[in-house]
């Protein structure tokens, strides 16, 4: 009954809305059916405004991350070491839910194939964790990736040349250009070669990601 309703109408201020919000209730409960149509139609208006922090939250769009590709020929040495060595970085730095990584190879000759063993073992040297399985790189990468990083001048022809008609918004670029403590313009390919050459790419490329991270850092502050 009304008269029921009446008992627990709002008593205080602290029943009201603060200032800049909706008001839920009005200056004067009169149990009238017009009282309970507007208080229905001021929540309906605004879903969310009494609802806790946490779940307000809940409702406003997710950050878009900042998302980097490495690519070298096969996608089994380079490539995913330079992935891994940048994830490493950015777990470290805490920055997991704003940075994305992934790697690609130009070739699809080692699709599905894990990193190579060479490589993952001197990476673990190191406490770095290769993983993943090789891929090719696709037309959807270059929309989705906002900046993708070749290993030599081969892989950045390739890349520039693979690229789909039409704009896309990723930057290409060599990673060297991240690279300060050598004056190397490419990361060799240690496929053919001994162990040193896994340990000069993995040199090269904890220089460069430190620079990378610092660049990308930038990016999404801004």
């Amino acid at each position: 009954a009304w008269s029921d309703l009446w008992r627990y109408r709002p008593q205080s201020r602290r029943w009201r809305s603060k200032p800049n919000q909706p008001r839920w209730f009005p200056e004067k409960f009169d149990g009238s059916l017009a009282f309970f149509s507007g208080i229905a139609s001021q929540i309906q208006a605004w879903p969310s405004a009494g609802l806790p922090l946490a779940k307000r939250a809940g409702k406003l769009p997710a950050m878009r991350q900042y998302r980097l590709l490495f690519v070298c020929m096969g996608n089994i040495c380079r490539s995913p070491a330079g992935e891994a060595v940048m994830r490493h970085l950015i777990e470290v730095e805490g920055l997991a839910d704003r940075i994305e990584c992934d790697s690609a190879g130009t070739i699809a000759f080692h699709t599905g194939n894990p990193p190579d063993h060479r490589m993952h073992a001197a990476a673990a040297n190191r406490n770095i964790n290769t993983g993943g399985q090789a891929r090719q790189i696709c037309d959807d990468d270059y929309r989705s990736f906002d900046m993708i990083l070749t290993m030599d001048d081969e892989n950045l022809l390739n890349v520039r040349n693979m690229a789909p008609t039409g704009e896309s918004p990723a930057e290409i670029r060599p990673f060297c250009d991240f690279v300060t403590r050598s004056t190397a313009t490419e990361v060799p390919d240690p496929y053919y070669g001994g162990p040193k050459g896994f340990e000069t790419v993995l040199d090269l490329l904890e220089d460069g990601c430190a620079s990378l991270l610092e660049h990308v850092r930038n990016q999404v502050a801004n």
